[in-house]
């Protein structure tokens, strides 16, 4: 399965899903992650906590979604948003076939004190719901099913 994540920036939360994803699924999903209006580069501190858990931080880096558009693109099963709820933050809509959910994180890049704590809650919040969806035999689930599962799986804290 093909993942698309989406955010805003694509330079913490979407990095830090499309690392778990890669790293946790034993091949059964490969990631990718994308911003509509990309930072340009990664937040130091989504790279540091990553290779501090032992994930391959090599190739992270902030891109538009535009690259996912192309005609020679993977082909996207899924695309998870995981903006957060701030009133200010716009999240992006991808448009076309594949399978939308809302994962919405807020945002540890906005951190002003005790980042570490911060990017670590994201990461365990979006590690939980990964899991979640790696639990699911979601290769033979029919959209119809699978759909509502990820939209409860975006609910879990």
């Amino acid at each position: 399965m093909n993942i698309l994540v989406l955010c805003t920036g694509n330079s913490a939360r979407s990095i830090l899903l499309e690392s778990i994803l890669n790293h946790a699924s034993d091949g059964r999903i490969t990631a990718f992650s994308a911003g509509s209006n990309p930072a340009g580069k990664v937040h130091p501190q989504s790279l540091k906590l990553l290779a501090e858990l032992g994930h391959d931080i090599a190739k992270a880096r902030s891109k538009s979604w535009d690259a996912f558009a192309m005609p020679d693109a993977p082909k996207m099963d899924l695309v998870i948003t995981v903006c957060g709820s701030a009133a200010a933050e716009t999240c992006p809509i991808w448009p076309g076939a594949p399978l939308r959910c809302h994962w919405g994180v807020e945002d540890p890049a906005d951190c002003t004190d005790d980042c570490d704590v911060a990017f670590r809650t994201t990461y365990d919040i979006l590690a939980r719901r990964a899991a979640q969806l790696l639990a699911l035999p979601f290769e033979g689930m029919e959209a119809a099913t699978l759909k509502p599962a990820l939209a409860q799986i975006g609910q879990q804290v």
